[in-house]
């Protein structure tokens, strides 16, 4: 039996590598032979046409749009890189049975892939914006940070204190790159919709949001708009083979930006910035009980699915905050992200007979991933045993973000995790953030060590892992 698959998430950083190992492993351990491209930061792994021709299924662990023609009359088993990590051996052996699959045909899903968006939901579409988004998030904002080392008025012309240095970062990383940052969102989730065609309309529907004062709420609107607007124009209406060309040049593009910009300029402009505005000064004044409060939810959702779909939706808006000048949400949600793999790193250093050989290996690895913001490096542990760690994350995330939150700790940075520490003035109150960032490790570690099972001996991992996880309390691959 031998399978071929993609695997491949918004961000392309954990999920896609993770998914594509636990697929691998659980097929290898089947008798099977298996072959796994990982379109992640580039594209690894690649698939031959001849190894495409031979596969008997092919496995699809998508959280994002990929080329689908090359599995043309392949049966093909399409899931998501979440549920590839959680539960990979039901997914192959469905995969070979035939449950939940179909069979690609180039003319069929070519003439569909507009009308069903690849089987996505708004998601997807939102997932696909913020995979364009974060380059220009996650640098401009590093650069918006370092230009602060120079001191806080350092990129200002007209104080005394200016330095062309700071003042060349600021102009790249926040006048440029950060401000491309809803244009970017928009005009990705109008391609995720409509195709090539919805790019320009879905940039012009972004940057009217981000000019407009709508921010990142009227991005998203606007991207959806443009999306659905362009899919009409290019995708829906039968136009002559003769005129077409000139039909999908000229008239497409000035219809779609026409009939969008028109919507967001009349009717969603005002209203949406009324709702941002509203939202942004309360965010700004809440109390110390109120960002607590706060803070435990971001936590929550952070360490829920470590990188999955709640996780993304809560840093998205945590950095669409940034655009509108709230900046503590996002260091809560770095913080929190930080503690899972923190704690599970500390946990299997304290706790050494609650773990088995190859979780102690991933336990130092860990301590990397969490100093540098990578929730993700906690999941195998997770995965593996959910029932007892997947609270103790959530507990341990909630009292960083909390701690933060209610300190009123914020970040200029989007992300980099620890490492953007030691950009002076990017963190308002590092020793305050460092403590949060520890209480929640410390929780975590603790609850993780109380509530797992030791492990009975080291020869036999499979067998201790059956005895730890208590059969059905988890799938153990």
């Amino acid at each position: 039996m031998k399978i071929v698959g993609i695997t491949s998430c918004p961000t392309g950083i954990a999920h896609t590598y993770i998914a594509a190992e636990k697929l691998k492993k659980t097929a290898e351990a089947k008798g099977y032979e298996i072959k796994i491209e990982t379109q992640g930061a580039k594209i690894e792994n690649i698939l031959t046409s001849q190894e495409i021709e031979e596969a008997d299924v092919v496995i699809v662990a998508i959280d994002k749009e990929v080329d689908m023609s090359r599995f043309s009359g392949k049966k093909i088993k399409k899931v998501s890189t979440a549920k590839a990590i959680r539960d990979a051996n039901t997914i192959i052996d469905e995969a070979i049975k035939g449950i939940g699959t179909y069979t690609s045909k180039i003319t069929s899903e070519a003439n569909s892939s507009n009308d069903k968006g690849t089987m996505k939901n708004l998601y997807n579409h939102f997932m696909n914006g913020v995979n364009y988004m974060l380059p220009f998030v996650i640098a401009g904002g590093i650069l918006i940070a370092l230009s602060f080392a120079f001191g806080i008025d350092a990129s200002n012309p007209e104080s005394d204190s200016y330095n062309a240095l700071a003042g060349a970062l600021s102009k790249i990383g926040g006048d440029t790159a950060f401000a491309l940052m809803v244009p970017a969102l928009a005009a990705g989730i109008s391609v995720s919709i409509a195709g090539r065609a919805g790019l320009a309309t879905g940039f012009i529907a972004g940057t009217l949001a981000a000019t407009g004062g709508s921010g990142f709420l009227g991005g998203m609107i606007g991207g959806l708009l443009a999306g659905y607007i362009t899919n009409l124009f290019a995708n829906k209406v039968n136009i002559k083979e003769s005129i077409a060309p000139i039909y999908q040049l000229i008239v497409v593009p000035l219809l779609s930006i026409s009939l969008t910009g028109f919507i967001m300029v009349f009717l969603v402009e005002a209203p949406v910035t009324a709702i941002l505005n509203l939202l942004t000064s309360s965010l700004n004044g809440l109390g110390e009980t109120s960002g607590v409060i706060f803070g435990l939810l971001i936590g929550i959702m952070m360490a829920a699915d470590m990188g999955g779909p709640i996780n993304k939706s809560i840093s998205t808006f945590s950095i669409g905050l940034m655009s509108a000048g709230v900046s503590a949400p996002i260091a809560a949600c770095m913080a929190a992200g930080m503690v899972p793999p923190l704690g599970l790193a500390l946990a299997t250093i304290l706790f050494k007979n609650k773990f088995t050989k190859e979780e102690k290996t991933s336990g130092k690895s860990c301590w990397v991933l969490g100093s540098s913001y990578i929730t993700e490096g906690a999941i195998p542990f997770a995965v593996a045993d959910p029932l007892r760690v997947i609270p103790s994350l959530m507990a341990g995330s909630a009292v960083a973000a909390a701690i933060s939150m209610g300190a009123g700790i914020t970040s200029m940075a989007p992300h980099g995790g620890i490492w953007v520490l030691f950009i002076p003035n990017v963190i308002n109150s590092v020793p305050i953030y460092l403590l949060a960032i520890a209480a929640g490790t410390i929780v975590t570690a603790v609850m993780v060590g109380l509530l797992k099972k030791e492990v009975v001996s080291n020869n036999d991992e499979y067998s201790n892992e059956l005895l730890q996880r208590n059969g059905d309390s988890a799938n153990v691959i």
